[in-house]
């Protein structure tokens, strides 16, 4: 019997493949716990609007973090911290005061998609990337500056 899988099934099926299964394990387990449906035409072309609109909504996700990337590629952050001789740090600039600087540009970014390999501990400008899409990173140029 086909079926279709609702939810991911252990070692059966992922949610919206079609599989052949037992009519048994079908009646008895699959459609009794809401897992999966019968493969009939009607539900296959449900099936197949759905992963359109699925699609279609992914596309816009990725032109909505292309346009993103380009807004935060443009952006220049500014951190002032306490810095000693030759300029070194006191300390180091942490995500969370990226984070923070890019929230008074008017961007809310979550401070894990902030890529940075290691604190940065000097002055200047250092590029950091920030994970927008899982296709998609941008490069934010951050501008450390001695505080007064």
């Amino acid at each position: 019997m086909k079926v279709i899988f609702q939810k991911d099934v252990k070692g059966k099926g992922k949610k919206g493949e079609v599989k052949d299964v037992s009519e048994g394990y079908a009646r008895n387990y699959l459609f009794k716990n809401d897992l999966a449906v019968e493969a009939t035409k009607s539900n296959l072309k449900q099936l197949e609007k759905k992963k359109e609109q699925d699609e279609r909504k992914a596309q816009q996700e990725l032109e909505n973090a292309q346009l993103k990337k380009m807004e935060l590629e443009e952006t220049t952050v500014e951190i002032s911290a306490k810095a000693g001789e030759a300029g070194r740090l006191f300390g180091a600039v942490s995500t969370k005061q990226i984070t923070e600087a890019l929230k008074q540009k008017g961007f809310d970014i979550d401070k894990r998609k902030i890529d940075l390999k290691e604190p940065i501990r000097t002055l200047g400008v250092t590029k950091v990337g920030i994970k927008i899409h899982p296709q998609i990173i941008a490069t934010v140029d951050v501008h450390v500056k001695a505080q007064n």
